[in-house]
C-alpha cells in the first residue's frame, strides 16, 4: 500500500518497517499550551446597542461576537483572545449597562458591572450620534469609583460631519473622546494604541497560571440548565440565568476549579433547531457552539431529566458524536423526577440513546447543587479514555484471539483476513485495520464492542477505520 494512501487514514508521521507494519510516531504537544502567561482583560462596556460587539470584532480581527440591529443580542461576559502590536490580552464584550434595568436586562447589566469591577482597563462605548444619555451618565458616575483605566470611544464616526457632534461627549469628564467609526475601521488602530498604554502588562488577577486546564463544553436544548450549572460549578454568576429559553447567545468561557485542578467550562447557546433553518442571532449562536464544540475536549451534555427526551436533544447528542469528542450525559433537574418518571427515563435512554451507550451518566440538580460534584470523576474517567492508546503489540494479540473465536462474515466467498492493526491516533481513539477484504459494519461494531470490554473506553468515542489490502498485479 502506499505511504499516500495511509496519509488519509493516520493522523501524524509514520514509517513502514522491514515487518510491513506502519509504525506511529507521536505528535507534538499543541504549541499553544507552551505559552499560558496570564493575561490583562479590557473591558468593553456601554448602553445597549452602541456597537461593543461590533468593536470587540474589529479589534480581534475577525467576527467572533454576535452582532445584530436588534439591542440586547449579547448578554454574558464574553472573552476573546487578542493581540495588537505583539502583545497579547483578552477582550471582554458585555452585554448594554442600563442603570434601571428590570428583569433579565437587570441579570445582564450585573454581567457588564462584575466586568467593571474585574478588568484592568475599559472602553466605555457611546454612540457618537446620538449623543451623550442619562445612561451614559450614569455609567461614567459607576466607573469612577472604580480605580481602572476608562477610554471613551465615540463610536459610528463614520465622516468628519459627526466629529463635531463626537467633541460634545468632552462633558463626560473622561477626557478626550477617541472616535472610531467599529463597522467601517476607522480610528481603530489610533484607539488600540491608546489601549497598550494603559493596559498593564499583567493582570490584576491570576488566570489559573500555565498548564492548560482541560476545556469542556457545556452543550444541549435552550433551557436546559446549562447556565445555572456553570453558576453553580463557579460558585458564583457567570452566566446570565432567566426563565427565558435561549437566554445565553454567546459561548460564556470561564475557568473553574474542581476536584483540585482548573477547568475551563464553555456554557453555549442552546441548539433549538437545524443551523440550515436558524436566522438572525440564532444562526451565529449555533456556529459558536459549534466551534467551542470543536475547541473543546470533553462535552457536558445536559438533558431534562423531568420531560421526554425530544428530538432536539437528540440532534446535539449526534452532532457531539460526530465531533468525536469525549461525552458525559448530565440528567439535569433530577430534583423533579419521581419514582415513574424514572422508569420512563430508563426505557427512552434504551431506546433513543443507543447511539452513545459508551456516554458517561450523571443525574444531578442545577437548581440545588445535587452530585453536581460527580461530573468531576466521569469527565476525568472520559478524558483518561479519549487520551488512551493501547500499544501495537498487545492490539494485535487481542484482535488475534477475538478473530480466532470469531471470524468476520464471508465476502463473495471469500474470508476477509486481518493482517495487521495499529491505533492511528488518540483524542478519540481511532484504529486502522489492514485487511485482506471489506469487513462488515456489525463485524466492525462488534469488534468495537470487544474493544471496550478488553481495554475500557468509557465515555469517549472509538473509532474503527478498515483499510483493505491492494492486489498487487504478478510480475
Amino acid at each position: 500500500m502506499s505511504g499516500e494512501t495511509m496519509s488519509d487514514v493516520l493522523a501524524g508521521d509514520g514509517v513502514w518497517n522491514d515487518e510491513t507494519e506502519w509504525e506511529i510516531t507521536d505528535l507534538a504537544g499543541d504549541p499553544e499550551v507552551a505559552d499560558q502567561a496570564p493575561m490583562p482583560t479590557l473591558a468593553v462596556v456601554g448602553r445597549p446597542n452602541v456597537g461593543k460587539s461590533t468593536l470587540v470584532n474589529r479589534i480581534l480581527g475577525r467576527r467572533e461576537a454576535v452582532v445584530e440591529d436588534v439591542p440586547g443580542v449579547t448578554r454574558d461576559r464574553v472573552s476573546y483572545e487578542a493581540s495588537w502590536a505583539g502583545r497579547r490580552f483578552w477582550v471582554q464584550d458585555t452585554g448594554g449597562w442600563e442603570p434601571d434595568a428590570k428583569g433579565l436586562q437587570q441579570s445582564v447589566a450585573r454581567q457588564a458591572e462584575l466586568a467593571m469591577n474585574t478588568a484592568d482597563a475599559i472602553l466605555l462605548v457611546v454612540d457618537a450620534v446620538v449623543g451623550a444619555t442619562a445612561g451614559d451618565e450614569a455609567a461614567v458616575k459607576a466607573l469612577r469609583r472604580a480605580k481602572t483605566p476608562v477610554i471613551l470611544v465615540a463610536n459610528k464616526v463614520d465622516d468628519q460631519r459627526v466629529e463635531a457632534d463626537a467633541s460634545a461627549l468632552w462633558s463626560l469628564g473622561l477626557g478626550e473622546p477617541r472616535m472610531v467609526s467599529a463597522a467601517h475601521g476607522r480610528g481603530t488602530g489610533d484607539l488600540l494604541d491608546d489601549v497598550l498604554e494603559v493596559l498593564p502588562e499583567t493582570p490584576r488577577e491570576g488566570t489559573g497560571g500555565t498548564g492548560g486546564p482541560r476545556r469542556v463544553a457545556l452543550v444541549g436544548k435552550p433551557n436546559v440548565g446549562k447556565s445555572s450549572l456553570l453558576n453553580k460549578l463557579a460558585g458564583n454568576e457567570r452566566s446570565v440565568v432567566h426563565d427565558i429559553a435561549g437566554t445565553t447567545v454567546d459561548p460564556v468561557d470561564s475557568l473553574v476549579e474542581l476536584g483540585g485542578k482548573v477547568w475551563r467550562f464553555v456554557d453555549t447557546a442552546g441548539l433549538r433547531r437545524k443551523v440550515a433553518n436558524a436566522s438572525g442571532t440564532e444562526f451565529y449562536a449555533s456556529l459558536r457552539t459549534k466551534s467551542a464544540l470543536e475547541a473543546s475536549e470533553v462535552a457536558i451534555m445536559l438533558i431534562d431529566a423531568s420531560q421526554p427526551i425530544t428530538e432536539q436533544d437528540l440532534r446535539v447528542i449526534s452532532l457531539v458524536a460526530d465531533s468525536g469528542r469525549a461525552l458525559v450525559l448530565a440528567f439535569n433537574k433530577w430534583d423533579l423526577v419521581d419514582e415513574d418518571r424514572r422508569l420512563q427515563l430508563d426505557r427512552e435512554v434504551d431506546r433513543d440513546l443507543n447511539r452513545v451507550p459508551w456516554a458517561q451518566r450523571v443525574n444531578i440538580s442545577a437548581h440545588t447543587g445535587r452530585a453536581v460534584q460527580k461530573l468531576v470523576p466521569a469527565m476525568e474517567t472520559a478524558l483518561e479514555s479519549w487520551d488512551k492508546r493501547i500499544p501495537t503489540g498487545r492490539l494485535n494479540n487481542w484482535l488475534k484471539e477475538v478473530i480466532a473465536a470469531t471470524p468476520p462474515p464471508m465476502r463473495g466467498g471469500r474470508l476477509p483476513r486481518v493482517l495487521f492493526a495499529t491505533q492511528a491516533t488518540t483524542r478519540p481513539p481511532t484504529f486502522v485495520l489492514f485487511t485482506t477484504g471489506f469487513l462488515e459494519a456489525g463485524y466492525r461494531r462488534f469488534l468495537e464492542r470487544r474493544l471496550r470490554e478488553e481495554f475500557g473506553f468509557d465515555g469517549s468515542p472509538v473509532r474503527i477505520s478498515v483499510r483493505v489490502r491492494e492486489k498487487r498485479p504478478r510480475k
